[in-house]
């Protein structure tokens, strides 16, 4: 039997190497997975045993949480500093604490020669850290997503009466000697419809206070608990519904590839004449030339953000310059009691870390054994994208509530844990349409805060178990797909990959096998099997300067005398809207779709 490794005995000292080495290594690595997924891992040591830790706090951090580290380590409070002087100062250091804005690069990781096992981050962003150094370096890394979301809360309800009652514009105007008062008249609050995009944490707090205000509150979230939403007499509702009926719309989504420029100018078309948009989320939600465009036409009459997409904004920002529009500069969680709350969170996590356990807020990848995250790593790659994708394929940004996932595997049950593979799998499906951050601690936990019920099939293959998995299938179930040949006969949304190579493949969708690597730029096409379809689309590329990286067609038949082919495209760059029109308009193509894993 293979021996249990120590996970927090095993972090601390670096050493993961198994006594057994009579074993299949696949096959010990394996048993360890399962077993040290299930040990909490022992407490972190400092750098002897007579010494403290020591937490370099390398950005401004409230007393509160200085007081808490002092109890706990030495700490050496030093903000500002240069990234060699930060260098220079990691390798006496168990754990850093920064901000949001301080880099924490490959080259910090290297400099600290092993001792760094921690790093915080005091917010909620994750952008600021190089994550594949710290999983490379063994180091956990853990934010602070919850402290600040009643703070950016209020600044939201604060935009969005002064946008609504030109407050900003009025008071600049009397300081510059005016007094117009009809040329500020507002538009009240009560009774008219806020649109709430993200109905998790900062979203529900401000519906909750837009219901305060007597205003009618709908939320789009396809993960967010009706239960939560009818307590508090929010509707529930649709992308295109939201947008197309709301008054005012507040902005709470997480950026993602999938989300960013979300308000664009094909939105923007759909909305009232004259609504009021605000963002306290992020500045890559909204096309910010659209939206000037928006503004100018009267489609959008008032707009108050507190981020952009560039920050600090140049000079001539059209969009900041522009007078019906409201900027503060990431004031969102700028408050004396939020920065309070944000370092007692970032302190304790830290602590908690160094002390052996699992933060809820980790935001990388699980610290199991090298050799058994070196076999895995694909395969949660592939659970992660498969997730990605399958969502993307979801029509009209609507939610889902059941998922069933299929593992297939040569291996016995109890060799193969699937916990990191279905926390990789939820991480897929939720982040990219939600505000909230899934990792491998939180997974289960979050699925089920939204109502997402997963449900897993383990089919047993015969052979060599060699690897640890054949192939991994998602279905979704109840939904309306973007794309029909998506969709088995059983009438589910349903998507099956495996790891070639240690890369992650799409292999088959809907009832369609196909063969396209599960990540970058993917097109899709469902057509009639007849030749010359893949020369057009080809040429129709070509002529788009789109380069193909990999194409494949693949057959099926419809009837006796009909067959389709699904034809896979992995592409270097994104195609334009008018380049994949010009795709649909081939006479052969039933229907395409274009995804960005």
């Amino acid at each position: 039997m293979a021996t249990t490794i120590n996970l927090g005995k095993a972090l601390a000292t670096g050493n993961f190497a198994s006594s057994q080495r009579d074993l299949s290594p696949n096959l010990s690595a394996t048993v360890c997975l399962h077993r040290a997924l299930r040990r909490p891992p022992a407490p972190l040591r400092a750098s002897s045993d007579d010494d403290r830790f020591t937490v370099l706090v390398a950005d401004e951090l409230g007393e509160a949480g200085l007081g808490i580290l002092r109890d706990f380590a030495e700490v050496d409070y030093a903000v500002d500093l240069a990234p060699e002087e930060l260098c220079a100062r990691i390798d006496g250091c168990d754990a850093l604490i920064v901000g949001s804005e301080m880099k924490v690069s490959r080259d910090v990781f290297g400099c600290s020669r092993g001792r760094l096992k921690v790093v915080g981050i005091a917010g909620g962003g994750i952008a600021n850290v190089n994550l594949a150094a710290a999983n490379e370096n063994r180091c956990l890394v853990v934010n602070a997503p919850n402290a600040s979301a009643s703070a950016v809360a209020e600044h939201a309800i604060a935009l969005l009466t002064a946008m609504a009652r030109n407050i900003a514009q009025a008071a600049v105007s009397v300081k510059s000697g005016s007094w117009q008062r009809k040329k500020y008249v507002g538009m009240s609050l009560s009774g008219k419809t806020l649109a709430v995009m993200g109905f998790v944490e900062v979203g529900f707090d401000v519906a909750r206070l837009a219901k305060g205000l007597g205003m009618h509150v709908i939320a789009y979230d396809p993960y967010a608990s009706g239960h939560l939403a009818r307590a508090i007499g929010v509707e529930l509702v649709t992308f295109d519904n939201a947008i197309a009926n709301a008054d005012f719309i507040s902005l709470h989504m997480h950026l993602t590839p999938a989300t960013q420029k979300m308000l664009n100018d094909e939105t923007f078309a759909k909305m009232k004449k004259g609504v009021q948009i605000l963002n306290v989320a992020h500045g890559g939600l909204i096309d910010e030339d659209a939206l000037v465009r928006a503004l100018d036409s009267g489609i959008v009459s008032r707009a108050a953000v507190d981020v952009l997409i560039e920050e600090p904004p140049t000079k001539d920002n059209k969009l900041v310059q522009h007078e019906k529009v409201i900027v503060t500069p990431n004031l969102g969680d700028s408050t004396f009691e939020a920065r309070g709350e944000l370092s007692i969170e970032i302190a304790e996590a830290v602590i908690k870390a160094l002390e052996g356990d699992l933060p809820s807020t980790v935001v990388n990848e699980p610290m199991v054994a090298a050799e058994v995250l070196a076999e895995l790593k694909p395969f949660l790659d592939l659970a992660i994208n498969l997730g990605r994708f399958a969502v993307k394929l979801i029509a009209g940004r609507g939610g889902f509530k059941a998922v069933k996932v299929t593992y297939a595997s040569a291996r016995e049950p109890d060799q193969l844990d699937t916990k990191l593979l279905r926390a990789g799998i939820i991480k897929g499906l939720i982040e990219p349409i939600s505000s909230v951050i899934v990792n491998w601690v939180n997974g289960d936990s979050v699925a089920k805060q939204r109502g997402l019920r997963i449900t897993e099939e383990r089919v047993t293959l015969t052979g060599s178990p060699e690897y640890p998995l054949e192939f991994i299938q998602i279905q979704i179930a109840n939904v309306e797909s973007r794309f029909d040949g998506a969709v088995s006969t059983s009438g589910e949304i349903e998507v099956e990959g495996q790891v070639k190579d240690g890369l992650p493949y799409l292999t088959k969708i809907g009832n369609f096998e196909v063969d396209v690597r599960l990540e970058g730029c993917i097109l899709l096409c469902r057509a009639i099997d007849q030749p010359g379809s893949i020369g057009k689309i080809g040429s129709i590329l070509g002529e788009a300067n789109v380069n193909i990286g990999f194409m494949k067609a693949t057959r099926t038949a419809v009837d006796s005398e009909n067959s389709e082919s699904m034809i896979s495209i992995k592409l270097d760059d994104q195609p334009t809207k008018e380049t994949l029109k010009k795709i649909g308009e081939i006479a052969a193509i039933r229907e395409f779709v274009f995804l960005i894993v």
